[in-house]
């Protein structure tokens, strides 16, 4: 079983293009190829939603995240409204309701960054 302070839960809400090439992405990859946490779980959650699934780049950033092992998700409220949850999901990401999964990743103890 893995200690929960070696869990991270990345938060990913913006829209902002650098911010997920150079902050979100960068990082998450990173934090896989070098070990520096033991679980990572992004969360597609609100505008990002809708910005992934309209930008190729970040689309293959992706997947070369996914291939590391780190489990995406998507909210599936947000991804509705956008009207892109079949998108989302045909990329491999668990589109669900992530209300109460969040909140238990909190509770759990789970370091939790948002962007």
């Amino acid at each position: 079983m893995i200690d929960d302070r070696k869990k991270l839960v990345v938060l990913w809400t913006s829209s902002n293009r650098d911010v997920a090439l150079k902050m979100v992405f960068m990082y998450v990859l990173n934090s896989k190829l070098n070990n520096w946490w033991d679980d990572i779980k992004l969360v597609v959650w609100g505008p990002s939603a809708n910005l992934l699934s309209q930008d190729h780049e970040l689309q293959e950033y992706l997947k070369a995240i996914k291939e590391q092992g780190v489990t995406v998700e998507a909210c599936i409220n947000c991804t509705d409204m956008y009207g892109v949850s079949k998108k989302l999901a045909d990329m491999g990401i668990d589109v669900k309701l992530m209300g109460l999964p969040l909140t238990e990743y909190i509770k759990e103890g789970r370091n939790v960054i948002t962007f």
